[in-house]
């Protein structure tokens, strides 16, 4: 637990959420200032700043929950798809400094975009250059 995070206040019962789903390691709740109606927060109860700070285990049962909340939150509020997904890191737009996955249910003409507008521009790659960052992450 992290004494300065809203997450681990709201684990701790200090800050009310209304709580979802709930395992012994994960805490599902509906976002305070949601992008849309149904809009979930998926935590890992245990405090981690960043995904790759997850052991193996804890990824997979906050994935688990993820996979099993997505179709329940789109039946919920009968919406057309939802976007899941993670800032991870302040340049990625993470403002609260604990994993959290939101899914976002979306609608039919609801003006949202996908993910992929999230980039700005797209950069122009070589071959070379791709080549290198995917040995570069392949180690």
């Amino acid at each position: 637990m992290s004494d300065d995070c809203v997450f681990c206040s709201i684990v701790a019962g200090d800050i009310p959420a209304r709580t979802v789903h709930e395992t012994d390691d994960v805490l599902a709740f509906l976002d305070a200032n949601p992008l849309a109606a149904g809009h979930t927060l998926v935590i890992p109860k245990a405090h981690a700043r960043h995904v790759g700070d997850l052991d193996s285990a804890l990824a997979s049962d906050l994935f688990d929950v993820v996979a099993e909340l997505t179709p329940r939150v789109q039946d919920a509020v009968d919406a057309d798809a939802a976007n899941v997904g993670i800032n991870d890191g302040a340049a990625a737009g993470q403002e609260v400094p604990h994993v959290h996955v939101h899914v976002i249910p979306r609608f039919e003409g609801d003006g949202g975009a996908p993910l992929h507008a999230v980039g700005g521009d797209r950069p122009d790659l070589s071959e070379d250059e791709l080549d290198a960052i995917a040995a570069d992450i392949a180690g």
